[in-house]
């Protein structure tokens, strides 16, 4: 490279730090310079300037989070806290404990076990001699602890952000970093009896959450398998037609017929016996029903996953929950780790005019709009037994909320509603109705404090009072304690009721008490 090339290059990467005239100047000083070439290099210098932006030279950055990701406001996060707290309260009364795990797991321990949804796994960069990636889940991670502790019996919750390489489609609360929140139970049981628990908690949750209306779909991956076999697919084609199946939710059956037979090379005979499958709803006399067909009755393990789903319906029963559960033998779940019966929580539209079987993915005609999957589970026995050195197995079965999708509803509905939603849990603000009261201010708030009140005072030496209720009335907080010098004479607290706006004196011996007895009213 020239001299003059060499010149430019470092003059272009100065932009930042030197001014366009300065460095004009500068291209006199090389050796046999014409102005032509100067004027060439000028040019170049100003076009390079134009690219980066702006006459200091500052590297213009695009203000924005990553794609599939969100900031979250303190009124969205209120919203997300009482989502949180609701559940957590669920899985707690449920008996469970919590862990967690790294955000990252070694590569080989997630490969292998998503099926077709592991090429949405982030890899990242060899950083010291291992291999990393994000963990899509927190099921496989949460087997590997079990293998890893020899834990052969545990019922816990966690919930922790995991990460998908995903096409991103945000207003329906997919995203490529979210929350799962996840209950699992973990041992040797009698069959049928924790996975019914696992409904349960999804029924209460969503409930609790006052969604709108909902379904929990039911299925068992030993009555998809035998389906498959005694339909004609192929022993190795269980998983991926299986991954074909668990669209029809998204895409009508036609579709989803195509795809087996085009992309999958299954006959349209097989894919037709599978149609009549998979159109079926109902709940025990379904199962019922089933357990007489003549190709089912081909199938043990098809056979024995009909059995437990009546003995799981009679269980149902017991816990008042199958006014909302349904067998539908169109749910898959994708995922290669279920092992057994597999169940999903589906939001329904209200006040949606009845579709017909084409308009609605194959659904019977009355049905309400489905509006996206809430919840999704299943059982994995074999998944333990990956990790484990001599191979033992733990059986497990689990639940996950569909945390984000339930954000995005609860959003909108607050939105739509333009209901107050408070950011804070402050209970009493402390105020002073003259000057130079800072001092008796800050040592009330910390009596406050101290007695475990949750309070707030300005951190101005002399606010005006006014500004300091507009604060109270703009923030939801409901209290008030004013100090004067009257007040401080006399040894009692003015307390002031925001929504109201009465005013009653209260000694200082009695605030803390009169505080948390007008708050636990509210």
């Amino acid at each position: 490279m020239d001299m003059l090339g060499m010149f430019c290059i470092r003059a272009c990467s100065g932009l930042g730090a030197l001014r366009t005239a300065t460095r004009v100047r500068s291209l006199h000083s090389v050796p046999g310079i014409t102005v032509a070439q100067i004027d060439e290099e000028v040019a170049k210098l100003l076009e390079l300037k134009a690219q980066i932006g702006g006459d200091d030279g500052k590297n213009q950055f695009v203000l924005k989070t990553a794609k599939g990701t969100r900031d979250y406001n303190p009124r969205q996060m209120a919203i997300r806290e009482k989502v949180f707290n609701t559940i957590i309260s669920c899985f707690k009364r449920h008996g469970a404990e919590t862990i967690d795990t790294p955000v990252f797991e070694l590569k080989e321990t997630l490969t292998g076990k998503y099926g077709e949804d592991s090429k949405l796994i982030y890899d990242l960069k060899d950083q010291g001699g291992e291999l990393l990636s994000l963990r899509y889940d927190l099921t496989v991670p949460f087997a590997r602890y079990l293998a890893m502790n020899k834990i052969t019996n545990i019922k816990r919750y966690h919930i922790a952000k995991v990460y998908r390489r995903d096409n991103p489609a945000m207003t329906r609360g997919r995203y490529r970093e979210f929350y799962q929140c996840d209950f699992d139970i973990a041992g040797q049981y009698d069959a049928m009896i924790p996975d019914a628990e696992c409904l349960k908690i999804v029924h209460e949750i969503l409930s609790e959450l006052e969604l709108g209306d909902f379904r929990i779909k039911v299925n068992d991956r030993r009555i998809l398998d035998g389906m498959f076999a005694v339909c004609g697919v192929p022993d190795d084609k269980f998983r991926t037609i299986c991954s074909t199946v668990d669209k029809l939710d998204k895409m009508a059956w036609e579709d989803v017929k195509m795809e087996m037979v085009k992309e999958k090379g299954l006959s349209e005979e097989v894919a037709d016996q599978i149609g009549e499958y998979v159109s079926m709803q109902g709940g025990m006399d379904l199962a019922e029903r089933l357990l007489q067909d003549q190709k089912m009755l081909q199938s043990k393990q098809a056979c024995a996953g009909l059995s437990d789903i009546k003995l799981l319906f009679s269980y149902l029963q017991l816990f008042q929950v199958t006014d909302k559960v349904v067998f539908d033998l169109s749910l898959a779940r994708g995922l290669d780790y279920y092992t057994g019966i597999i169940y999903e929580g589906v939001l329904t539209q209200a006040g949606v005019a009845p579709v017909s079987n084409e308009a609605q993915n194959g659904a019977p005609a009355g049905e309400s709009v489905s509006v996206g999957s809430v919840a999704g589970g299943g059982r994995y026995d074999g998944l333990v037994g990956m990790f484990d050195p001599k191979g033992r197995k733990v059986p497990c079965v689990g639940v996950s909320i569909g945390i984000e999708r339930i954000f995005s509803i609860l959003e909108q509905k607050a939105e739509a509603s333009a209901q107050k939603v408070r950011t804070t849990e402050v209970q009493v603000m402390v105020a002073s109705a003259q000057k130079n009261l800072l001092e008796q201010r800050l040592r009330l708030i910390t009596e406050l404090w101290n007695a475990g009140i949750k309070a707030e005072v300005m951190h101005k030496k002399n606010p005006k009072l006014l500004s300091q209720l507009q604060h109270c009335e703009e923030s939801g907080i409901p209290l008030v304690a004013i100090l004067g010098e009257q007040e401080l004479k006399d040894g009692v607290v003015k307390l002031r009721v925001v929504a109201t706006r009465e005013e009653f004196d209260i000694s200082r011996a009695d605030l803390v008490g009169e505080i948390r007895r007008r708050t636990s009213e509210a």
